[in-house]
């Protein structure tokens, strides 16, 4: 059965962990669909692990509608959730809603974008049009320069920063709302404030979901993956099978651990 944002919503309910993963391709999201993830995530990740960058930051709408093509021809089931990449949201609200726009026209369902009180008027514009928009707090990577590098969010003063944001994009009409590199503790709270889902990427394991890059959990990423990453190609015979382990351990709370997380 096809996910939509209000089975995610009904998930957050019961209690039922969300799974997300990234693709960029049809062969892998055709396999990553048909192993029963939620939904997959063509993420601008795509300049690190597929183009070489070290950041996100040189991505393109125009490789993001290309790469969410490929994804959308393989999926059945899944929610396919459409990275804006730099530069092509933070304009102007209407630039945000073109570039939506084309990459919903080019097969995602719903959108993501990075901030929190500063894209509010965003998100509401973009969702008040039909829109649906999840929302990216915490460690922002097509920030990473302003932010200094990959590094964790929310210690200290700044973890009330990061539950106003979560209130906020809450607030414009977010349906979902990923948090990377927080402290698990504080990730544990917002998750507890909203009614929306918070998808978890190096946030602990109370958040609602969890998201990985695909490269990372299968260990063909030629670089140092985060801490937050497991190699779930360790004890699999088959990428297929990581990937459903995946799924099982974010269902049954074995991932992520203690060692995947940050206090």
């Amino acid at each position: 059965m096809a996910v939509n944002v209000n089975t995610l919503k009904k998930m957050k309910d019961e209690s039922d962990k969300i799974t997300w993963l990234t693709a960029y391709d049809y062969s892998f999201a055709s396999l990553i669909d048909k192993a029963g993830v939620d939904a997959i995530l063509v993420g601008d990740s795509l300049g690190m692990v597929m183009q070489g960058h070290a950041t996100p930051v040189p991505v393109t709408i125009e490789d993001s509608c290309y790469h969410t093509e490929c994804v959308a021809r393989g999926v059945e089931n899944a929610l396919i959730v459409g990275d804006l990449p730099f530069g092509s949201y933070q304009l102007s609200k209407e630039q945000a809603y073109e570039n939506a726009v084309h990459l919903m026209q080019a097969g995602a369902h719903v959108i993501k974008l990075e901030g929190g009180e500063l894209q509010v008027e965003t998100i509401r514009f973009l969702t008040e049009r039909g829109i649906a928009v999840c929302a990216h707090i915490g460690l922002t990577p097509q920030s990473v320069h302003k932010l200094g590098g990959f590094k964790v969010q929310g210690r200290g003063d700044s973890a009330q920063v990061l539950i106003e944001d979560a209130k906020g994009v809450q607030a414009a009409g977010a349906f979902a709302v990923v948090l990377e590199a927080v402290p698990q503790t504080l990730a544990a709270t917002i998750t507890e404030l909203l009614d929306i889902p918070t998808i978890g990427i190096g946030a602990g394991p109370s958040c609602d979901g969890q998201v990985l890059v695909l490269q990372d959990m299968i260990g063909v990423y030629p670089k140092r993956s985060p801490k937050f990453c497991k190699n779930f190609m360790q004890d699999a015979i088959s990428i297929g099978g990581a990937i459903e382990q995946y799924i099982a351990d974010v269902k049954s709370g074995e991932f992520p651990a203690q060692e995947h997380s940050f206090d």
